[in-house]
């Protein structure tokens, strides 16, 4: 049984878990607002494209992201931990254990990996106006298509591989079936 000098920790815990989750938030709604409060640049939209009816070619990239793109990297960054941040929340305290943390802290790190390297292969793109390709994609945005969804896997392996220890244990189980009993028992 709990004392309430563990409780009241508890509920701090969940609190500065909390108001993280609620700086994560603000952060990204300042971030939302400096784009748009950015300078405008000229064919945002892009362009007519010179063979093509109907087409858009996309215009001068690093005109486009002059202004914004080091915001529009720290709001990936900021989405990033404000998933991992939930996926935390959604696990009951007493399973917030160290391994877990080192857990969702290393998939945080191999997102971050994923969205630098997308970001600085776009950046080097448009420094050099080269790139080279894999999987038939131009580097950065390979990146973004194989690696954006590759980073939700570490989080899935954990919720899979760790149900029984993480989020549902045996004890979990036993205290919810003494649940379901001592409730069918006082209904008969």
């Amino acid at each position: 049984m709990k004392t309430p000098k563990n409780r009241a920790m508890d509920n701090k815990r969940d609190s500065k878990l909390i108001y993280a989750i609620l700086a994560i938030s603000s952060a990204m709604a300042v971030i939302l607002l400096a784009i748009g409060f950015a300078e405008p640049v000229a064919n945002t939209a892009g362009v007519a494209h010179p063979e093509i009816d109907g087409m858009r070619a996309g215009g001068d990239g690093a005109a486009r992201l002059e202004h914004i793109g080091k915001y529009a990297f720290a709001f990936l960054n900021l989405l990033l931990l404000l998933i991992v941040c939930l996926s935390l929340l959604g696990v009951s305290r007493r399973h917030r254990i160290p391994e877990l943390l080192g857990y969702l802290g290393a998939t945080f790190a191999f997102m971050m990996l994923v969205g630098w390297q997308m970001y600085s292969s776009h950046q080097k793109f448009l420094e050099t106006s080269t790139t080279d390709y894999f999987m038939g994609f131009p580097i950065a945005t390979a990146w973004q298509v194989y690696g954006i969804w590759l980073c939700g896997i570490p989080l899935i392996l954990i919720y899979t591989l760790g149900f029984r220890k993480f989020i549902f244990t045996k004890e979990d189980e036993q205290l919810f079936n003494e649940l379901l009993k001592n409730k069918t028992g006082t209904e008969e």
